[in-house]
């Protein structure tokens, strides 16, 4: 059907839902329900000079609505979380598994409406929802940009978007390059359909000549389509490339397409990175402490990553048990949204009869 509707490649890899992603959806249940209750949770906490006690504390959040195009494990993973960190959930889209997740809250005594189903898909009762200012506290979109923009010229509830992903992999000058090529095919192969995935490859001038032509060759053999800027090209042999434009290097492929450029320096290779990632996440491969320093502090992202792949930004990979999204924001949350994502603080003050002088 995904064929006959001429579905991309990675919006039928975001629908798909076979034995496997089943499976993957009921352990990552098991381990949010095995993870800590962040509610009441003390953050920090200090005595006062004047002897009073002040408690940082986490609470839920109160209702919130998550609206999404793709991706049945949301629904799932969203409705877990919210609930495990006390909040009710408000769900638009995907009737069937809403109707699982109500069925399985009721049987294990929660509140009736505690996971409530918007009728209608459509994007009038997206915008009414949208302005439901005292009745639902957040709005977590995981969709396409058309969904981002309805609801940013309506939206009176706060809103986090889960953010798309332009992520790059900055080969250092004195990166190991045999894990450089491996980091890259990982970022780019593993799974390409996803924000999390490598879109652009930079690569160190000094580097270049001894890692690019294998690299090029290995990422060809995976089936990549090669974008490739003019210093690039020089080592590119006989492998197939096209000529990178500058629509390549802000583009979010979602698929086996990559953008390879050679920068001169560290500096150079954040300025890219700033000037054209969305601020999801960044790696840096060096063996150089202070150019890894550079990188972690120059880039505007959520996630940088040294030494490692892009993939790993994922709320489950990084033991939050799963994740409702990605967000580039900062405010409120900033990288995966995990339970503690979704609470608020609070402040409780104990004294012994205190006043204020």
């Amino acid at each position: 059907a995904g064929r006959e509707n001429r579905l991309s490649d990675a919006l039928m890899d975001r629908l798909r839902l076979d034995a496997v992603r089943i499976r993957g959806i009921a352990d990552g249940l098991r381990t949010i329900a095995a993870l800590p209750d962040p509610v009441g949770e003390v953050v920090e906490g200090r005595r006062l000079p004047n002897g009073l006690d002040v408690r940082k504390t986490l609470v839920p959040l109160g209702v919130i609505a998550v609206v999404y195009e793709a991706r049945p494990n949301v629904t799932i993973d969203a409705a877990a979380l919210c609930l495990k960190s006390g909040n009710a959930i408000v769900l638009h889209s995907n009737a069937v598994l809403a109707a699982v997740a109500s069925e399985a809250a009721s049987d294990a005594g929660l509140p009736d409406g505690a996971v409530t189903l918007v009728a209608g898909g459509g994007r009038e009762e997206l915008a009414e929802l949208a302005t439901q200012t005292g009745v639902v506290d957040l709005i977590i979109p995981r969709g396409g940009e058309g969904l981002k923009n309805a609801l940013k010229g309506v939206a009176t509830v706060p809103v986090i978007y889960a953010a798309s992903g332009n992520c790059h992999v900055y080969v250092d000058a004195s990166a190991d390059l045999d894990s450089a090529r491996a980091i890259i095919l990982n970022a780019k192969t593993q799974r390409p359909g996803v924000c999390n995935a490598a879109e652009t490859l930079l690569v160190h001038a000094e580097a270049a000549p001894a890692f690019l032509p294998g690299a090029l060759r290995a990422l060809h053999e995976a089936g990549v389509e090669l974008r490739v800027d003019a210093r690039a090209r020089t080592f590119a042999g006989d492998v197939p490339v096209g000529d990178a434009t500058e629509e390549d290097f802000d583009e979010e492929f979602l698929a086996l397409v990559l953008a390879v450029a050679v920068v001169d320096s560290v500096d150079d290779a954040i300025e890219h990175v700033n000037a054209h990632g969305s601020g999801h996440s960044e790696a840096i491969v060096t063996r150089d402490t202070a150019a890894a320093r550079a990188f972690e502090l120059g880039v505007d992202a959520a996630c940088v990553y040294v030494n490692a792949s892009t993939r790993f930004t994922d709320g489950g990979e990084f033991g939050m048990g799963a994740e409702i999204g990605n967000s580039t924001q900062k405010l409120h949350a900033r990288g995966p949204i995990g339970m503690r994502e979704l609470c608020a603080f609070k402040y409780v003050v104990t004294g012994d009869g205190h006043i204020r002088p």
